[in-house]
């Protein structure tokens, strides 16, 4: 079994993967910079105790991250919990994608999105758009070939309503529930409506717009309000939750 551990901005997310690269389970924990390798590792232990997983069943484990000092610290955490040397993305460790990114190398990337579009490519017909929706959304692309292309980043959903409520002295912090109708009929449904809707149709004005340069694509949604704002979006889109996970666990493989 390989644990695949995908470090974000607001939460991390661990996964346990078999032999078939399927996600037996998964948790997630807040990332907190604050938190000690020792905090962490009780965190992790808890956790996999909880899941009735031995940490003895795991055989490798993985590690993107956008939060360097908290990879360290979960690179650490492996070390002792699982006794193994965790693959680092990001530190010249080789995927089977190709990069067309004006010179740019893999380990330029977020570890995060090439681990998507390594999945993506290996589980869905090219060319792939993939639409990852967090603390920031990012859309980006794997092309015909199989090579990952680049693509656009913008304030995910809770990054926009964050700013919206800290700038302005009368809005209230509200939850991501869609109002029945757009043209809402109260402050609170007007916020919901702006930021679900308004997600939603900066996300179909992109995939447009991308689709105009490289033609019909397979679209793909993931990370953790993916699946909200795809049901508001006007195009096909399959939401693939494991989507990261799987493909950590296939650069895992490719390297071993």
């Amino acid at each position: 079994m390989i644990l695949a551990i995908d470090i974000g901005n607001t939460h991390m997310v661990l996964g346990c993967l078999n032999e078939q690269n399927e996600v037996i389970t998964q948790f997630q924990l807040r990332t907190d910079t604050k938190k000690t390798v020792h905090e962490y590792a009780v965190s992790i232990s808890q956790s996999l105790f909880l899941e009735k997983i031995p940490a003895d069943a795991f055989n490798g484990a993985i590690i993107s991250s956008v939060v360097p000092d908290v990879k360290k610290k979960i690179a650490e955490v492996v070390r002792i919990l699982l006794n193994t040397e965790p693959l680092l993305l990001g530190e010249e460790v080789p995927v089977d994608m190709g990069i067309d990114m004006n010179g740019l190398t893999v380990d330029d990337i977020a570890g995060d999105l090439i681990a998507s579009s390594v999945a993506a490519k290996e589980y869905y017909p090219l060319p792939v758009i993939i639409a990852d929706v967090g603390t920031a959304t990012t859309v980006v692309v794997v092309d015909q070939n199989g090579n990952y292309i680049g693509g656009c980043i913008l304030p995910g959903p809770a990054t926009a309503l964050s700013g919206l409520v800290e700038n302005t002295a009368l809005l209230p912090a509200i939850d991501f529930s869609a109002p029945d109708r757009v043209i809402a009929k109260d402050t609170i449904n007007s916020m919901r409506s702006g930021i679900i809707f308004g997600s939603a149709g900066a996300l179909d004005g992109i995939l447009e717009r991308f689709e105009e340069e490289i033609g019909k694509s397979t679209i793909l949604m993931t990370g953790g309000l993916g699946e909200v704002i795809a049901k508001y979006c006007r195009h096909e889109i399959i939401v693939d939750r494991e989507l990261l996970l799987k493909g950590l666990g296939l650069i895992w493989k490719y390297n071993n």
